[in-house]
C-alpha cells in the first residue's frame, strides 16, 4: 500500500519510537516536584525537556506550552477557555473562519448553544479569509478569534502576518490552529502577536494521543477539564511523558530538506494532474499552500469511486465526497470556497510523509489517469 492520506494521520518514526521507550519501562512514574522521589523527579524532568523542545520550534517559553491529549482538546481548550474567561468582563462574540477543521467549527457551535453569538469568516476562491470582513466583524465584544494556518483539506497557508496584525490592532485575542503546519512551516511567535495556538504530533510521525495547546503568557483563560493540578493547573490528568517525549522527538525530526522533497511530490502531482488528466481543478491556492498537500477535483466522477478504485490498485487517499463523510454532508471546505456538490463530490486529497517517494507521487497520478478515465466511461456525470 502506498499511503497519501498524511494529513489523516503518519506512520511513527521508529526514533520516536524509541525516544517513548524509557518513559513506559524504566521512567514510568507520575511526574512529581522536586520534593518527590527520583524516579518522579526524572519523569518530571522528562516531561520538561519535551516542553522545551515544542516550546523551541514555536520560538515560546517552555511554561507557555500545554500538553494536551490531541489538536481537538487543544482547540476545544483554547476556544472555550477564553469564551467562558472573558464572557462577563468583554462580551460574548467570535469569529472562526468558515472552513476550518472540525475541531474548532463544532466547538464554535457548541459556544453558540451556550449564548455566543459566532461569525463564521467568508474565504475568498483560493480559501483565504476576508480580511476586510475580519476588521468590520471584530467588535467591542468580540473575546476571540480563529483562523487556521493551512486548511486541513486545500492546503490554502494564511497571512497570520497581517490577521494577527488586525487583532493586535483591534485588541482582540487570536488563535490558529497550526495542525498540518507545524514544523512544516515557520511560525514564531515573537514574530507575530498570535495569543494561542494549537499543535498535534500525529501529522509529523509522532504519535496518537498527544497535542499541545501554545498559551501566551498572561492570556486570560478558564480550566477546561476539571481534575488536578497538572500543565500549570490548566490540564487535569496524569500527563502523557511517554507521548510528550515521542511529540518533542518527533518536532526535532522534521527538516527543510524533507519538507523540500514533500513539496516537490505535492508539485508533481499538482503539475501532472493539470496536464495529463482532462477536466481536473486544483483546490486551493497554487503558491500559498502546505508544502505536503494536493487537493484536485477530477469532474465527472465521484470521490468515493475514485478512492475506492485507488484502493483496489494500492494508493490511499481520500475524498472530501459525503459518502466518506458521517455528517452526510459534502466537503464544508470546497463548497465554502464556492464550490458546488459535484466539485465536492470529485475531489481527491493527496498529502505526503517522510515515507514517501517521488515514484509514488508518479504512480499515483498514472493510476488515477487510468481510474478517472474508466469512471468516466460508465459515469451518469459524464459529459457527453
Amino acid at each position: 500500500m502506498i499511503y497519501l492520506d498524511n494529513a489523516a494521520c503518519t506512520r511513527l518514526d521508529e526514533r520516536v519510537l524509541e525516544a517513548m521507550k524509557p518513559y513506559f519501562f524504566d521512567t514510568y512514574a507520575v511526574a512529581t516536584s522536586e520534593f518527590g522521589y527520583s524516579m518522579g523527579i526524572d519523569a518530571k524532568e522528562g516531561l520538561e525537556k519535551a516542553r522545551e523542545g515544542i516550546a523551541s520550534k514555536l520560538d515560546a517559553n517552555s511554561d507557555e506550552i500545554i500538553f494536551t491529549s490531541s489538536d481537538t482538546e487543544a482547540s476545544n481548550t483554547a476556544l472555550k477557555g477564553v469564551a467562558w474567561a472573558l464572557k462577563e468582563k468583554k462580551g460574548k462574540h467570535i469569529i472562526v473562519l468558515k472552513i476550518e477543521d472540525f475541531p474548532v467549527l463544532n466547538t464554535a457551535k457548541v459556544l453558540q448553544k451556550q449564548g455566543f453569538d459566532v461569525t463564521l469568516l467568508d474565504v475568498d476562491a483560493e480559501g483565504f479569509a476576508d480580511l476586510e470582513g475580519l476588521k468590520k466583524a471584530i467588535s467591542k465584544e468580540t473575546v476571540i478569534v480563529s483562523i487556521q494556518h493551512g486548511n486541513q483539506e486545500i492546503g490554502t497557508v494564511q497571512d497570520l502576518k497581517v490577521i494577527s496584525e488586525i487583532c493586535e490592532e483591534k485588541d482582540v485575542l487570536l488563535h490558529t490552529d497550526a495542525t498540518h503546519s507545524f514544523t512544516r512551516l515557520p511560525l514564531s511567535v515573537k514574530e507575530l502577536p498570535i495569543d494561542l495556538i494549537t499543535v498535534s504530533a500525529h501529522t509529523i510521525h509522532g504519535p496518537r494521543g498527544i497535542g499541545a495547546l501554545y498559551l501566551r503568557k498572561d492570556t486570560p483563560i478558564n480550566k477546561f477539564m476539571d481534575g488536578g493540578f497538572q500543565e500549570f493547573n490548566l490540564r487535569a490528568g496524569v500527563e502523557n511523558i511517554p507521548g510528550a517525549a515521542g511529540f518533542a522527538k518527533a518536532a526535532e525530526l522534521v527538516t527543510e530538506e524533507e519538507t523540500r522533497r514533500l513539496e516537490a511530490m505535492r508539485d508533481r502531482v499538482i503539475e501532472k494532474s493539470l496536464s495529463e488528466i482532462s477536466d481536473v481543478t486544483l483546490n486551493g491556492s497554487r503558491e500559498q499552500r502546505l508544502p505536503q498537500n494536493a487537493n484536485l477535483t477530477f469532474h465527472y466522477v465521484e470521490g468515493e469511486s475514485v478512492t475506492l478504485h485507488m484502493d483496489m490498485r494500492g494508493f490511499a487517499v481520500s475524498t472530501g465526497s459525503a459518502c466518506f463523510s458521517r455528517s452526510l454532508e459534502a466537503s464544508h471546505v470546497i463548497r465554502g470556497i464556492g464550490g458546488d456538490h459535484e466539485r465536492a463530490h470529485g475531489s481527491v486529497r493527496f498529502t505526503f510523509g517522510r515515507y514517501n517517494r517521488m515514484e509514488d507521487a508518479d504512480a499515483a497520478i498514472d493510476a488515477m489517469s487510468e481510474v478517472v478515465e474508466r469512471l468516466r466511461e460508465i459515469s451518469p456525470l459524464a459529459r457527453k
